[in-house]
């Protein structure tokens, strides 16, 4: 239905896939209208692709309330979420990563990511079963269309909005939708990302990999050493890696093609999955589909058109090491929808729609550099497996010790990425008010905690035992370290503005080093936003325009550069 302005919808997203998803979800939860537009049928699976949600998605998901559900899908209870390294799947262990399964994911602290500061661990599930969940989740919020079935075949911008033309692929008539913005969710073919003119720079192929959907009841049967989440298979003859989708029967085999294999069809199919799994041929299994893909580095040059954005694949693609492919447009999403709801409820102003892009895209450069390394690692490994690997004998002993230390030193890196998930920082964005200092670098496994603004509030248990993530507001809020420190100021010039500002007091004692500042402000997706000491009524008037996206004429006035060391 159409509102007193003629639109049909705040936000018209491109793609129902769980970028979109996550998207529409945060529009929703804010009493914003959103509208999904998705050629699949409505309970139409998706490919088994994505099989891991990080640890800062699920801290999405427990905002939007389906954290809990989606923990409970996927793998059995008591099924380890272990990376095992294997000879073959059925062959001898060379080393294991251990990461806790379901039943022991909250009290487990003895793997690599035990330590994560994070009231919600990732979890391991397949997008088979995720995508249903989240679709039903959204479903139910009110204020979310979605229209399956349905086509876009070209949209149209103007200074308030979007027009955009779909067809229902079931033969319905066309239709015409009015947006006040429009997401392009739609993947690596992405039509909105043509329809803006951005195209997708970087590395085209970096890999080649002959991926096989197959049901294998007997596999687990049939191996040596437990099973796992993950299983690589590290030979002479077929490397390749064995996910588990449902912990019983479904298994997603990748098989890297070697360089001088030009083609999917190039390796015999059969022989590289009973070469990956160390069986053979009276082993029966099914090849349910076939889901080869290339690995590749590429970025859009540009993730915005007037108010067209594009978020996920549409935005970029990458080697999916560490899972973040999927993880990173979850990101996109959440960014782009705290951004475009402060601007939709009227205390965001324009530079508030440039921030997006001035965030999100240098990060997903840094993170496609470094899934491509990773890649480049691998490959090199993969190269170079010893021939006595498999033997049993002393020399073979020593030769899967050896190999064994170098598996796990690399991979433990993607397989708990903690700097990806923690490290990151925007550091270019024209809502935040910098004040000088450098933030931490940081890597693929390993970060710094830092209140630096533009880094991740390090996280605390408030005094009450409720994490200080579901504490943060749905704009702003003002943590204070000291109680004592005056805040009205502050309140009040937001409250003149209209934007949200909640206060929290932080514990009196056990605080982390990080938090020097008597006050320290961070918005929604917990990213530090401002720190410092109280600031006098017109600082407090001009950082609050800042942080708004208000015009930049207003943010050179000397009393901001004398407090904020600009």
């Amino acid at each position: 239905m159409k509102d007193a302005a003629g639109f049909d919808t705040d936000v018209l997203i491109v793609g129902a896939g769980p970028v979109g998803l996550t998207l529409a979800m945060n529009l929703a939860q804010r009493g914003l209208r959103a509208t999904l537009i998705e050629m699949r049928s409505r309970g139409q699976p998706p490919e088994p692709k994505c099989n891991h949600v990080s640890a800062r998605s699920m801290e999405i998901f427990r905002r939007l309330g389906v954290a809990s559900a989606l923990r409970a899908a996927g793998l059995p209870d008591d099924y380890p979420h272990d990376v095992s390294y294997r000879t073959t799947t059925t062959g001898r262990e060379i080393t294991r990563i251990r990461i806790p399964g379901r039943a022991d994911r909250f009290t487990d602290r003895s793997g690599p990511d035990g330590w994560w500061p994070t009231p919600e661990p990732p979890h391991r599930v397949n997008q088979r079963y995720l995508e249903p969940i989240l679709v039903e989740h959204a479903a139910a919020m009110p204020g979310i269309q979605l229209l399956n079935r349905t086509r876009v075949d070209s949209f149209v911008q103007d200074a308030d909005g979007v027009t955009v033309q779909a067809a229902p692929l079931d033969g319905d008539q066309p239709l015409k939708l009015r947006a006040r913005f429009m997401a392009g969710c739609d993947g690596g073919r992405s039509m909105v990302r043509r329809g803006i003119g951005a195209r997708l720079v970087g590395d085209d192929v970096i890999q080649r990999v002959q991926s096989s959907f197959i049901r294998a009841p007997d596999l687990i049967s049939r191996m040596q050493a437990p099973p796992a989440w993950g299983l690589f298979s590290f030979n002479p003859r077929r490397s390749g890696v064995l996910y588990a989708i449902d912990g019983r029967e479904l298994w997603l085999v990748h098989n890297y093609l070697r360089d001088d294999e030009a083609d999917f069809e190039s390796v015999d199919r059969d022989w590289a999955l009973r070469t990956i799994l160390g069986v053979g041929p009276d082993f029966e299994y099914q090849l349910l589909s076939k889901e080869d893909w290339y690995g590749r580095r590429l970025v859009a040059d540009r993730f915005r058109e007037q108010r067209a954005y594009l978020c996920g694949d549409a935005a970029h693609l990458w080697v999916p090491y560490a899972g973040y492919g999927m993880n990173a447009g979850i990101a996109d999403a959440d960014n782009l929808a705290w951004h475009l709801a402060g601007v939709l409820e009227g205390w965001a102003g324009p530079a508030a729609l440039d921030a997006y892009v001035r965030e999100r895209q240098p990060i997903t450069e840094q993170v496609s550099r470094f899934a491509m390394d990773h890649a480049h690692a691998m490959a090199k490994r993969r190269r170079a497996v010893p021939e006595g690997l498999e033997a049993d004998s002393p020399e073979g002993e020593r030769l899967r010790a050896e190999v064994g230390r170098d598996l796990h030193e690399l991979n433990v890196q993607q397989y708990c990425c903690a700097g990806l998930n923690f490290g990151y920082y925007y550091d270019q964005s024209p809502v935040i008010a910098y004040d000088g200092e450098a933030a931490p670098g940081y890597s693929m496994g390993a970060f710094t905690p830092s209140t630096v603004p533009g880094c991740r509030v390090p996280h605390l248990w408030l005094a009450n035992g409720r994490s200080l993530y579901d504490a943060l507001g749905p704009a702003f809020t003002l943590l204070r370290t000291d109680p004592g420190a005056p805040v009205q100021a502050l309140l009040g010039a937001a409250r003149e503005r209209g934007i949200p500002l909640a206060v929290v007091d932080l514990p009196a004692s056990g605080l982390p080093p990080e938090y020097r500042h008597p006050l320290l402000m961070a918005r929604q997706d917990a990213h530090v936003v401002w720190r410092g000491t109280a600031p006098g009524p017109q600082a407090c008037a001009l950082l609050m325009e800042q942080l708004r996206g208000g015009k930049p004429a207003e943010l050179d006035h000397p009393a901001v550069a004398d407090h904020f060391g600009r």
